[in-house]
């Protein structure tokens, strides 16, 4: 299994792996243009301040995800082969009720608003890190220009 890791030292808050992450999730895969089309996809991993210093915040993928047990529609679910999270493929089985957002204790789990404005969805479903499914190195790891985002095998 593959897990996401985060050395906060590094981190100095340019929030590259965020614009990564909407351009990914974006349908132009351009930061720039996603923005330019009126519809900016949430990111997915968020940086924060802890104490005045910049720390990345992303989903752990835990080992026993309350989101999971909390999501009343099933369709946030643990994928037993790689240990992922994700309500994707599932997405329209969101009845936006948000109880995996208020179960998750990292507050990595967003309402998607915008998905219901540009009419993709009668619900705001709920948004996490997904680890980038069609790529080999999720894109907040190849935006960091720090190293602070690395994916390790465990």
């Amino acid at each position: 299994m593959k897990k996401l890791t985060v050395t906060s030292e590094r981190c100095t808050g340019c929030k590259r792996c965020e614009m990564a992450c909407i351009a990914e999730h974006s349908d132009t895969k351009s930061y720039i243009f996603a923005s330019l089309n009126g519809f900016e996809p949430k990111t997915r991993i968020f940086v924060d301040s802890v104490i005045n210093k910049p720390v990345p915040v992303v989903c752990r993928h835990c080992d026993d995800p309350q989101c999971v047990s909390a999501c009343m529609a099933g369709c946030m679910q643990k994928d037993p082969i790689t240990g992922i999270v994700t309500n994707m493929g599932h997405e329209q089985k969101c009845v936006g009720c948000w109880m995996c957002i208020m179960a998750c204790p990292y507050g990595v789990i967003s309402p998607s608003f915008d998905i219901v404005q540009a009419g993709k969805s009668e619900f705001a479903q709920a948004i996490k890190c997904d680890f980038c499914p069609n790529r080999d190195t999720p894109a907040c790891v190849e935006g960091c220009p720090n190293e602070v985002l690395a994916v390790a095998d465990i």
